[in-house]
């Protein structure tokens, strides 16, 4: 055994596996990456033998090659975090594959004995003496392998910093948030190529592709229920997308960030439950190219590259090439997809202190639109095939361009500065919908419309970040402001009368709509955000950490509602401001284990409105929150845990008039409270997990609508109990190295449906996954071939519902998320 806790035997062969290592000296930490422990006969640094390194982080190609190479490696990983190496590739004794590896990095080895070799600065002209086994027991320990976290090869679950909760990139560990990271590695073993794919490994988190019910986008959309509450904001690099920005392609995606509770100081109107922000592939200095091909069931066909590296012969001007295909059907009738997407990006590092990136996105989907209409008569949910589409082939295009330019400056080692300019402009046709609205029990109700919605988003924030002592206090300040203006407008134009298809044999396309449309509303809006904010981060003696923050937003709003039909013209103005703060404190009493707690405030402002005589809209809402946990890292941080409880209320919040559709009657307050349980990381070499578990206790606790939302009840579509496991592993040596197993469970209790009185009830459900995939080196590429089958048990399940409906009048109607049955997903990948 060694003091990793592994026996030495698993040290043998293998990709490097992310151990720790405690320091020895006073000079820093040194890392030692053992080749062989089991060397039978002495091996002479003149011995040849092939190699195939690819490109990568000088540190995890000194892993490999000290595993191949049978040699104990002594060197300071932190000061080679963020070198690359070009590889090798060819018959070479390790004196010659070092002086490969090493070349134009600054470094330079010295053999100590035959099987040891010690690396310094090239420019070290007195190098130190060999160290001796009391100062370094390297037969002992085993060195960490220092993955940088945009390293294409880092296949760890768990990585130590985010930028979502506090913008420094500040470690998990000394943040008194509630973070999670879902890494690349979860998203490639899973297969993940939708949002919501990847946000079920994040605790208290479920998703609506109905979007409350605006089923008026019929699947484009996609919004996430965080702690109970709903949002269709997410994040782009901290940059705000909104209205049907989550559905996006995730080619590009390098990780996924989720930040709990109000992130109202830094981002401005954001939902209390959280925030999602989506990181996505940079440039890097070493070339990269990937390739992948995925095949699946309904006739998935999936196409991405990526491509990266340096413009000619210098490191000054990098690029990133990211770009998918997608074909496919859906389980769902008339439901079928194709999406191009492109996305480069340019960086230039005009000097060791200044860098500016240019990305630009292109996203083209054309896909048949879905309501996911669910048949409700006498109190009961009508039983329907889950295939059945009432709507019939109802085609959408939706496309998407994405431009941003940003730039950062350091002035010296304390002080540096950052800005961003990011324009989104999305247009969404869908010049037939046909949309279901009721049934009589013999036959569906359904009326034909035409969409054509503009979205277009342009932002721009200024950070200044500083380091300084104060008294024996760091202080970390960060100083900023930003601004984000939303145009919208859209138009609706609907038939009548209505068209009728058979409930119980529908055959399409039913009895026929009159022609043309008439115009039924025009929205328009323009929505401009200003905040400015301060946080400062401290920290104190004993590794206390304390956190403080306010914001000011000023937010204001024209809007008009045009009915043409009826010339009538709905104007309405809104002009709010705010301030909120925000407080945290953590100790972080061992390296492993931090206490913490803060209280966030948010602000938002509602565009819905009230069926009252002036049409009112909903006053702006507020949350407030009360959060403490325990984060916990084990194995020297290769597996983290965090235990949260959290206190959140929300008012104002509007909900579907289920008399008056299109218009909103007023919740008075929503209150959600529970635990949360987020696991991930690496267990024993190979063997990775990452699990969740949310007991969401969202109810009302206050109303103007006595008889409709009785105090106390459950708050809509939000489960009291959600939970998955996620664990795969992967053999380390031997014939089957790099052949991989895994598997997971979700589950989900049921939910109250949205919006009627008495209430749906839907039950629970449970998922099962599979992973089984196999990694093979060829030459200087990694070929790894993978079968993913979902849903295993081919379960049927209804996630959420949505409904118009007041018997006995009414639309007897409803909008469901159905799940996908039994799927399979293979996939062929070449990195080189």
């Amino acid at each position: 055994m060694n003091n990793s806790g592994y026996p030495d035997q698993c040290l043998a062969k293998g990709r490097p596996s992310p151990y720790s290592l405690h320091p020895f000296t006073a000079a820093g930490r040194v890392s030692l990456l053992i080749g062989s422990m089991l060397i039978s006969q002495p091996l002479l640094a003149e011995e040849t033998r092939h190699y195939q390194i690819p490109a990568q982080s000088l540190n995890n190609a000194l892993t490999k090659f000290a595993s191949e190479a049978k040699l104990i490696l002594l060197f300071n990983s932190e000061q080679i975090r963020g070198i690359n190496t070009r590889g090798l590739d060819g018959d070479l004794t390790p004196e010659q594959a070092l002086r490969q590896l090493l070349q134009e990095t600054g470094y330079r080895f010295r053999f100590v004995d035959a099987h040891t070799v010690t690396l310094e600065k090239a420019e070290q002209t007195n190098p130190p003496a060999p160290a001796d086994s009391s100062t370094l027991p390297a037969v002992k320990v085993v060195g960490k392998a220092e993955y940088d976290a945009t390293d294409p090869y880092n296949p760890n679950y768990v990585l130590p910093n985010a930028t979502a909760g506090t913008k420094t990139d500040t470690p998990i560990m000394e943040t008194p948030l509630n973070v999670q990271v879902i890494s690349k590695q979860v998203l490639k073993d899973q297969q993940v190529i939708t949002l919501d794919q990847a946000l079920k490994n994040v605790s208290g988190i479920t998703s609506n592709s109905n979007g409350s019910g605006n089923v008026t986008f019929g699947g484009t959309n996609q919004s996430f229920f965080i702690r109970g509450f709903e949002s269709e904001t997410f994040f782009r690099n901290g940059f705000r997308l909104q209205q049907g920005g989550a559905n996006r392609q995730m080619a590009n995606v390098e990780s996924v960030e989720v930040l709990k509770g109000a992130a109202a100081i830094l981002y401005g109107q954001v939902e209390p439950g959280g925030m999602v922000n989506v990181v996505t592939k940079q440039p890097l200095a070493t070339p990269y190219y990937a390739l992948g091909q995925q095949f699946g069931s309904y006739d998935l066909y999936r196409t991405t590259i990526d491509a990266t590296g340096p413009v000619g012969n210098q490191d000054r001007l990098l690029y990133r090439m990211n770009m998918s295909y997608q074909n496919n059907n859906t389980f769902r009738e008339f439901n079928g997809k194709e999406d191009v997407f492109l996305a480069p990006v340019l960086k230039w590092n005009i000097s060791s202190q200044t860098q500016a990136t240019l990305e630009l996105e292109y996203d083209h989907q054309h896909l048949g639109l879905d309501t996911g209409f669910v048949p409700l008569y006498n109190d009961k949910i009508f039983t329907v095939p889950r295939n059945r589409n009432y709507g019939g082939y109802s085609p959408s295009t939706t496309e998407t361009v994405y431009g941003g330019f940003n730039w950062s400056h350091q002035f010296n080692d304390d002080w540096s500065i950052k800005h961003h300019f990011s324009v989104n402009q999305q247009n969404i046709a869908q010049p037939h919908f046909v949309f279901p609205i009721a049934t009589d029990g013999v036959d569906v109700s359904r009326q034909l419309n035409s969409y054509d919605t503009q979205n277009n988003t342009y932002a721009t924030s200024l950070d200044l970040t500083g380091h300084f002592d104060t008294a024996g206090l760091h202080h970390t300040l960060l100083i900023g402001g930003d601004y984000y203006r939303v145009d919208s407008v859209f138009k609706n134009s609907v038939s009548d009368p209505l068209s009728n298809i058979n409930l119980l044999n529908p055959v399409h396309p039913g009895t026929p709509f009159t022609q043309p449309l008439y115009p039924l509303v025009i929205n328009s809006s323009r929505t401009d955000q200003y905040g400015a904010y301060i946080q400062d981060q401290i920290k104190l003696p004993h590794n206390v950490h304390v956190m403080g923050g306010i914001r000011y937003q000023n937010f204001h709003q024209d809007h008009v509602a045009n009915f043409p039909s009826f010339d009538f013209v709905l104007p309405s103005v809104q002009s709010n401001d705010a301030v909120t703060p925000r407080v945290g404190i953590l100790w972080q009493a061992e390296n492993w284990l931090s206490l913490y707690a803060n209280y966030v405030e948010s602000f938002g402002v509602n565009t819905a409105f009230t069926f009252t005589p002036d049409n009112k809209p909903v006053p702006p809402t507020e949350g407030e929150q009360y959060e403490g946990g325990i984060k916990t890292e084990f194995f020297d941080g290769r597996l983290r845990a965090t235990l949260a409880y959290y206190d959140l209320t929300k008012t104002n919040v509007p909900t579907s008039d289920p008399n008056h559709p299109g218009f909103s009657i007023l919740t008075g307050a929503v209150r959600s409270r529970g635990p949360e349980l987020d696991i991930s990381g690496e267990i024993l070499p190979g063997w990775r997990v990452i699990g969740t578990y949310a007991n969401t206790d969202a109810r009302i606790i206050k109303t103007e609508e006595t008889g409709y939302q009785a105090v106390g009840t459950r708050f809509w579509n939000v489960p009291r109990n959600t939970g998955s496991v996620w664990s795969t592993y992967e053999l380390q040596a031997g014939t089957m190295r790099g052949f991989k197993l895994g598997g997971g469970v979700t589950v989900r209790d049921g939910v109250t449906a949205c919006c009627s009185f008495p209430a749906f009830q839907l039950p629970g459900y449970a998922t099962v996954g599979l992973l089984a995939a196999y990694s093979i080196d060829v030459g200087k590429s990694k070929i790894t071939a993978q079968l993913n089958v979902d849903n295993l048990l081919d379960n049927h399940y209804t996630s959420n519902l949505f409904t118009n409906y007041n018997a006995p009048v009414g639309f007897n109607a409803g909008n469901a998320d159905f799940g996908t049955p039994r799927t399979f997903m293979g996939s062929v990948n070449i990195q080189y």
